[in-house]
């Protein structure tokens, strides 16, 4: 319990939130790119740029950053879930002993589970969010008219029932992989590299950050689209299941997807989620790191834990 409860952990989990945050505000546009190539099926520009010029042409200079609280916040306490979870658990079980590649996969998932559970809600929230007002292409989708996040959850609990604050939870769940590939990566490219030096530079974290995010969302891409589609929620799609989320969904939705777009459909957005997530992950990483350092040498301590 005391290794669960420990000032360690607190201290992971605050670097691991302030991290995210900061990396998310610089590379927020490319997200929103994302997300629109990926909601957005009719939108005719393929490539991040064009993306983002057509958005700032049609919608205003400030809109590619439309939605940055809601989506600052769920991510400041998503991140805070994880790396607090992750932290604790592998305090427990690693008890002061060198970690594996496996014990940190399995780390990974129970941490990304715990974190999927307490925190979808509010990205279901801030999706729509970051999507409302959006010139859409696509005539399928019905428009939000949300006031700020209290609104938004008022309204989506009144319309569409307290579950649908859990829309793509199913390929969320799936998901989890996501982050427990990434810092299974992250972790055992870190572990290699700090046998050949003492102490790993801010270029070493940088790149291991990137390349183990890279692999991650390469893999999981196409789960990810799909997730973003359950989550907006605004489709008229499937009416008669209305269980979004649900596996027969998530499979329809896959079924759609590769029949109107083909098997690249999947995979539509990508370039621009690759940029955001690799570039957002190597800094939230580089502060992260920076960010414990300073705080146990400050506060005179070491980190317990062997990587």
């Amino acid at each position: 319990m005391a290794s669960v409860l420990s000032y360690e952990s607190l201290v992971h989990a605050v670097a691991g939130a302030v991290g995210s945050v900061t990396a998310m505000t610089v590379f927020f546009p490319l997200d929103t790119a994302r997300l629109r190539l990926q909601v957005d099926e009719k939108r005719k520009s393929k490539t991040t740029h064009m993306v983002l010029l057509e958005i700032i042409k049609e919608e205003g200079l400030l809109a590619p950053y439309r939605g940055w609280f809601p989506v600052i916040s769920s991510l400041c306490c998503s991140n805070f879930v994880y790396f607090y979870t992750f932290n604790s658990l592998k305090a427990v079980w690693v008890k002061g002993q060198r970690s594996t590649t496996g014990k940190d996969l399995v780390v990974g998932f129970v941490a990304g589970v715990v974190n999927v559970l307490l925190t979808t809600p509010l990205w279901v929230v801030n999706t729509r969010l970051k999507l409302q007002g959006a010139k859409f292409r696509n005539e399928d989708i019905v428009p939000t008219n949300y006031k700020g996040i209290i609104d938004a959850f008022h309204q989506i609990i009144r319309d569409e029932g307290i579950l649908a604050l859990w829309n793509g939870t199913f390929p969320s769940l799936l998901l989890v992989f996501n982050p427990a590939i990434q810092f299974m990566f992250y972790e055992g490219l870190k572990r290699q590299l700090l046998k050949k030096r003492a102490k790993l530079s801010s270029l070493d974290v940088f790149i291991i950050g990137a390349i183990s995010k890279a692999i991650a969302t390469t893999v999981t891409y196409p789960m990810q689209t799909i997730q973003s589609i359950l989550r907006f929620g605004r489709h008229r799609l499937n009416p008669e299941n209305r269980t979004l989320g649900s596996l027969r969904n998530v499979l329809y939705l896959l079924h759609q997807r590769v029949k109107r777009f083909g098997i690249m459909g999947l995979y539509k957005g990508l370039e621009a989620k690759l940029l955001q997530t690799v570039l957002t992950a190597a800094l939230m990483f580089l502060v992260y790191e920076k960010l414990t350092a300073a705080t146990f040498t400050v506060m005179g301590l070491k980190s317990a834990r062997k990587h």
